[in-house]
């Protein structure tokens, strides 16, 4: 974007993201809400299928997921509320309306803390309980366009959460950073994958822009149809400057529904919101208000884990983490949650000893174990052979220098790929490292006496002759020296030449 808009426009945005849940069962009905995975029309039940007579029941489950949403974005919890039927006609939805709150959510007036280089407070108008749709798969023909259509009705009825937030993020970096924190929120919570790829996390974006200093609102567009974080913040850059260009025209922005078209990288009209739709909202006649008791809501709070922002502020403190360190380390809960087991033999020690550890351990999970769960294709750490137990004796003995580099990486290779304790790999391998004068002594003895050039090199003042000669002792001792004695010892014994 150029600097002249920069400096004279700026974007107004708000998201509106809807949360599957991950329940058991359905919002309303008994089938399986699993349906990822299934063969299509396979989880279906009386309530999905809308069949004439069925009544609604509500998920306890979920109602307890949204007040956990609402409590980990700061919201009011209503002590009253019901759901409404949204009434419209689409081949998708199987009662010809949806079963959704409008005027009394369950969460109100909530706020979320972008924790960026210029920090902003989002506020959160609302969150409300709903029930997602079936599911449409268009199929195409050989000259292309849609030949049929075929309807998965497994979707219909999954409990859904839609987040809405105030018209309080202006550029794209806020709205990616406001999506990956409600996804890591909504991760540590437990009640959902919040996976945009597969369609659990599905996030609409309001935009307009107005003349910078400007407080009016102008006309918003909505922009749907996002996959991914990154198709959102390209959405919202195209659109921003779309619309500008709209502006310095003179062209009228029209308000509107407009698709994201990712392989093309722009948005396409879809449908005119000059007219709001007529959606005949009435109260769902058979489920009778819900009162949510204060006892309720204090079980539900009990039950809330430690949010990722709170978690990586006190790994910062507690256990003197690098920034970096410790977003790597809290951006899934199972990966904290394996940190703080493989650290937990040391709460009790002083805070150096604790930190040092703590260090040697986020090296290790940051490193070679993101990159060999990368290369086996596991998230879970937990899912790993590698036990916090064992890795923690590693940790131990690589920071004692009872092991070097290249042998820790090696029984870390091995306890990986096999389930072995560290332990039998060093002592069948032999990996001990070799220190101390007695042991090391001998063996740089040998290796001045028989490398008598590299030797007056780097008596001549030739530093690279040093690197030449812990080569060898190297190389005599299988790579098993501690590199930092068998230096100081090189060292020591020319010095006294």
């Amino acid at each position: 974007m150029k600097e002249k808009i920069l400096v004279e426009y700026e974007a107004v945005i708000g998201l509106e993201t809807h949360v599957q849940l991950k329940t058991r069962s359905k919002m309303f009905g008994t089938s399986s809400a699993a349906y990822q995975t299934a063969e299509p029309n396979t989880l279906v039940d009386e309530v999905s299928m809308a069949l004439p007579g069925t009544l609604p029941v509500v998920n306890e489950t979920a109602v307890e997921y949204a007040m956990m949403i609402g409590m980990a974005i700061n919201c009011n919890i209503a002590r009253i509320t019901k759901f409404d039927r949204k009434q419209y006609t689409y081949p998708d939805l199987m009662k010809g309306y949806q079963i959704t709150q409008m005027d009394e959510p369950i969460c109100y007036e909530g706020y979320v803390d972008l924790p960026i280089d210029d920090p902003i407070r989002v506020r959160i108008n609302r969150v409300h309980m709903e029930e997602d749709v079936a599911r449409l798969i268009h199929i195409e023909g050989p000259q292309g366009g849609t030949v049929h259509s075929l309807l998965d009705i497994n979707r219909a009825g999954t409990p859904l959460m839609e987040v809405v937030t105030e018209p309080d993020m202006h550029t794209s970096e806020q709205v990616e950073a406001y999506i990956t924190n409600l996804q890591h929120i909504i991760r540590y919570l437990g009640v959902g994958t919040a996976n945009m790829e597969e369609g659990s996390f599905r996030c609409d974006a309001n935009i307009s822009v107005r003349p910078k200093g400007s407080t009016e609102l102008t006309t918003k567009v909505e922009v749907k149809n996002m996959n991914r974080i990154r198709a959102v913040v390209r959405a919202v850059e195209y659109e921003i400057e779309r619309q500008i260009g709209c502006y310095e025209s003179g062209e009228r922005i029209v308000q509107e529904t407009r698709g994201w078209d990712d392989g093309k990288g722009i948005t396409n009209s879809q449908r005119s919101k000059e007219e709001a739709n007529d959606y005949r909202y009435f109260p769902e006649p058979d489920i009778p208000p819900l009162i949510i008791s204060e006892d309720w809501i204090e079980r539900t709070q009990a039950a809330m884990p430690e949010l990722p922002l709170v978690r990586k502020n006190r790994f910062i403190s507690e256990w003197g983490l690098s920034e970096y360190d410790a977003d790597l380390l809290t951006a899934l809960r199972s990966t904290a949650d394996y940190f703080e087991e493989v650290c937990s033999g040391v709460t009790g020690a002083s805070s150096e000893t604790k930190q040092a550890f703590a260090k040697a351990a986020a090296n290790w999970l940051n490193g070679e174990m993101a990159r060999m769960m990368n290369e086996a294709e596991i998230i879970n750490m937990a899912d790993t052979r590698v036990t916090p137990k064992n890795l923690a004796i590693l940790v131990e003995k690589f920071r004692k220098r009872e092991l070097n580099n290249n042998s820790a990486k090696q029984v870390f290779e091995l306890m990986f790929n096999k389930d072995t304790e560290p332990e039998k790999i060093i002592e069948d391998l032999g990996l001990g490292v070799v220190s101390g004068a007695d042991s090391l002594g001998p063996i740089v003895d040998e290796v001045i006496a028989n490398n008598e050039k590299a030797v007056a090199d780097y008596l001549g003042g030739k530093e690279v002759a040093l690197k030449s000669l812990m080569g060898q002792v190297m190389k005599a001792t299988r790579g098993q020296a501690d590199p930092v004695q068998a230096t100081e010892m090189i060292k020591e014994k020319l010095a006294n030449r």
